[in-house]
């Protein structure tokens, strides 16, 4: 039997568009804990589209958000990056939902202080994209992750 056949990549469109982006997160996203800013237990990240196509938001810590004594909570960086490869696709023209994340946590992220997530594009085929997060603390990148989204 043969292996299927690779799905065809797929050519988003060239231009990002900041106003696409958060007028699909208002459409699709509305509560989220991550990206809404009208969800008030939540994160409240705004995605600004950097000129590669990127995306990358920056959120003061608090206490609030602590896993261990003075450290980010895993869950949170997790969701960080997520909600920063997710808000990538929107600026793409494309809504999916993440179907496999893997992140690395490299070092500890303070809970105090200024914490910057980045998401970018690496490929897109069908239905299927892949996509690469990155979080940075003092200049430092304190996690990675890799995402595969399906578009539903």
């Amino acid at each position: 039997m043969m292996p299927p056949a690779p799905s065809p990549k797929r050519n988003l469109p060239a231009v990002i568009d900041p106003e696409r982006l958060k007028a699909t997160r208002v459409r699709v996203h509305p509560r989220c804990i991550v990206c809404s800013p009208t969800n008030l237990l939540g994160l409240r990240q705004d995605y600004a589209v950097l000129p590669d196509g990127s995306v990358e938001s920056t959120l003061v810590g608090s206490g609030a958000l602590e896993g261990y004594s003075g450290l980010l909570h895993g869950g949170v960086t997790a969701a960080l990056l997520d909600g920063a490869m997710t808000n990538c696709l929107f600026a793409h023209g494309v809504q999916a939902v993440t179907a496999e994340l893997t992140v690395r946590y490299l070092h500890p992220v303070a809970v105090r202080g200024t914490i910057t997530t980045r998401g970018w594009l690496l490929e897109s085929h069908t239905r299927l994209h892949l996509l690469r997060g990155e979080l940075r603390q003092d200049g430092r990148v304190k996690a990675t992750a890799l995402a595969k989204f399906i578009e539903p």
